[in-house]
């Protein structure tokens, strides 16, 4: 390999990720998590260099679950932070706040960040340079099978990467996100995280996890450890009884978080805007509280002890200050509101409903009485269960946003995940995807048929890519200000799958509309 820069290493990154069909028979087979994933990940550390209490240096924070994880990682991100001592301040823990979490959204280097900030594309390449030249030492000197791989598939490179560069960059608080599940999750490698938590579970990767919240919540559970503080935000309680039996089994007490005053009276505006997010926030709290006293920080209070403390100024701040691309991200241009929240799962989009009708109440819109303003849905999920998925988004936007028998959205465009007419950015390719349903439009187009039969008066497109999606979105809204005056907004919600939500973004960045 010649070249050594930040397009090099994508582009060797991207051969780790697993076809669609490999994929698609793990799925089917239902064994995608199995009882020797920790011990590959533990020997693949250990090719290069590392044993699990190696890591125990980054202070680990541990975060599971199935919705808001994300968020609430960049939560306590954020509130820790502010206890970054300035160079003239005297050094006090934290000095560099490690923050890994998936998928990205525009560089796959969003990922690894430190100090709320990607890695730079220099860092990115250094380091995933030295984990592979170590893999592929490790590769000539083991008397290993000739079909044996060399290296970790993509999501378990990238965790070994992350961790490899935290401790290379003196990271001495590292926030780490589970991919799927946590029991048999790469990142469940960490031996002593300082805290855990659960954000809300609901149903998803049921091939990998179980059909059924209790096994899903057996597989998130598996992060707890003994000498850890465990968290989780209120459950269903066939969830809670599983996750408490889980954390006693772990040697643990498990503390329930509901939701903190400040953020139930809206006392604080947070950086996240929706009402769900009041959640992910209060878990988080209550994290980064445990954590900064594990490191010595005795005048924030203990979250252990009282159900809601009171907010140091820092905490406030960093509630308020917090930014998550792509999660209920409000976006405006001339004409548009761009509503941007991924939504993967039938929970997640009526989460997103959710949020967006609270957007149109406090826009004054009400689709009874400006019933011929544009309302726009960019939409895909790359799944085959078009049917089903479509009519529960139907459901919960229209139960959602609307009273009655009124749409929606007037206009309903389907896409794929391609974010150009060229393709892809390097950072965005997915090759885990079936690339003839996305050629043919399967999806799309079925969605699309099922949206038509369940509301014939929304104007419904199949459009092959994120450009013209986004094109298309704009045209509709300039042209309704041709009517309406110059200063008419049309909203357009932008949901489903992230990669989707990233390319939009990314044209969205790339295409500033004039």
């Amino acid at each position: 390999m010649e070249k050594r820069d930040y397009a090099a290493a994508v582009t060797a990154l991207n051969t780790l990720q697993s076809n669609f069909s490999i994929v698609d028979a793990i799925r089917k087979s239902g064994k995608g998590m199995n009882k020797l994933a920790i011990p590959e990940m533990l020997e693949w550390c250990r090719k290069i260099g590392y044993e699990p209490k190696d890591f125990d240096a980054l202070r680990p924070i541990h975060i599971a679950g199935t919705k808001g994880k994300g968020s609430t990682s960049a939560f306590i991100s954020s509130i820790l932070a502010q206890y970054v001592p300035s160079p003239s301040e005297p050094s006090t823990l934290p000095t560099k706040i490690g923050l890994y979490t998936s998928p990205h959204l525009r560089f796959v280097r969003e990922r690894i960040q430190i100090n709320n900030e990607p890695i730079s594309e220099e860092l990115f390449a250094k380091y995933f340079f030295e984990v592979w030249d170590r893999l592929e030492a490790a590769a000539t000197t083991a008397n290993a099978p000739a079909d044996a791989p060399t290296k970790p598939v993509y999501f378990r490179y990238l965790t070994l990467m992350a961790l490899h560069a935290y401790l290379q960059e003196d990271v001495d608080s590292a926030i780490i996100e589970c991919g799927i599940g946590g029991e048999y999750d790469s990142t469940n490698i960490l031996a002593k995280p300082t805290v855990t938590a659960v954000t809300s579970l609901g149903i998803d990767h049921t091939a990998m996890l179980g059909n059924t919240l209790p096994e899903i919540a057996w597989h998130k559970a598996g992060i707890f450890k003994e000498g850890s503080i465990a968290f989780t935000a209120p459950q269903r309680e066939e969830a809670i009884t599983v996750l408490q039996q889980r954390a006693a089994e772990k040697g643990t007490a498990l503390h329930v978080i509901d939701v903190h005053p400040s953020l139930e009276n809206d006392e604080i505006k947070l950086g996240l805007s929706a009402a769900f997010q009041k959640t992910n926030a209060s878990v988080a709290i209550a994290a980064a509280a445990a954590h900064l006293r594990a490191l010595g920080h005795t005048s924030v209070p203990d979250p252990t002890a009282t159900p809601h403390i009171s907010l140091p100024p820092q905490f406030i701040r960093g509630l308020e200050q917090v930014r998550w691309a792509g999660r209920c991200e409000v976006r405006r241009e001339r004409n548009v509101a761009w509503h941007i929240d991924g939504g993967h799962t039938l929970e997640s989009i009526e989460v997103t409903g959710r949020w967006f009708a609270e957007q149109m109440a406090s826009a004054k819109i009400s689709p009874s009485t400006t019933p011929h303003t544009p309302r726009i849905l960019i939409f895909n999920q790359q799944t085959r269960d078009a049917n089903a998925l479509a009519k529960a988004l139907y459901t919960a936007l229209q139960a959602g946003i609307t009273s009655g028998s009124t749409s929606p959205f007037t206009h309903v465009i389907f896409t794929t995940n391609q974010t150009f007419s060229e393709g892809y950015k390097p950072d965005l390719v997915s090759i885990n995807t079936n690339q003839k349903d996305v050629d043919t439009l399967a999806v799309q187009r079925a969605l699309a048929l099922t949206w038509s039969e369940i509301d014939d008066t929304a104007d419904v497109r199949v459009l092959k890519t994120i450009e013209e999606a986004i094109g298309t979105a704009r045209s509709i809204a300039s042209k309704w200000a041709e009517e309406a005056g110059n200063e008419a907004e049309v909203m357009v919600l932008v949901t489903g799958s992230l990669h989707l939500v990233g390319g939009a973004i990314e044209v969205l960045e790339t295409h500033v509309a004039q």
